[in-house]
């Protein structure tokens, strides 16, 4: 028996944000700025809102011994985590794309930080928004990282 899922998510134009979702967008577009990746040549920022109106900013960070790196939103959830061990993440804004491309699409979450989104909002007991965007504006949104990870695994398995 062969079954389908279907992935709901939200097309948003950077004009249509609201003002805390414009600065999480214009946080993520200038963490990306401060990305350490000479091997990939792709810069990623991210941008948290916490609970408490905290924005916390992260880019990619590359080491030359793959995979030692860490992604902008992982560089961004563990300081939040190491800083703000007990307030909830609300939103997380992400922005990627080549370091000189000047459009670009909505660049999502790799698998990786996929997995770490999902155990904080398994953590906090609360849906983490995700935004995904381009370079040019263009954003998808979820309301959380489940609708990305479906099959997802968490602490509940073990």
């Amino acid at each position: 028996m062969e079954k389908e899922l279907k992935i709901q998510f939200e097309v948003i134009q950077k004009e249509n944000l609201d003002f805390i979702e414009k600065q999480l967008y214009d946080s993520a577009f200038l963490a990306r700025e401060k990305a350490y990746a000479p091997y990939s040549n792709f810069w990623v920022g991210c941008a948290i809102l916490l609970e408490n109106g905290e924005i916390i900013v992260g880019s990619n960070q590359e080491n030359a011994a793959y995979p030692t790196g860490s992604c902008a939103e992982r560089t961004a959830i563990f300081w939040t985590s190491a800083n703000y061990p007990n307030v909830a993440i609300k939103k997380l804004f992400v922005i990627g794309a080549p370091k000189d491309a000047k459009t670009s699409v909505p660049i999502p979450p790799c698998g990786n930080c996929r997995q770490t989104i999902l155990e904080y909002e398994v953590k906090q007991n609360e849906k983490i928004e995700i935004y995904f965007a381009s370079l040019d504006g263009d954003i998808y949104k979820t309301n959380s990282i489940k609708s990305l990870l479906p099959f997802s695994f968490d602490a509940s398995y073990l």
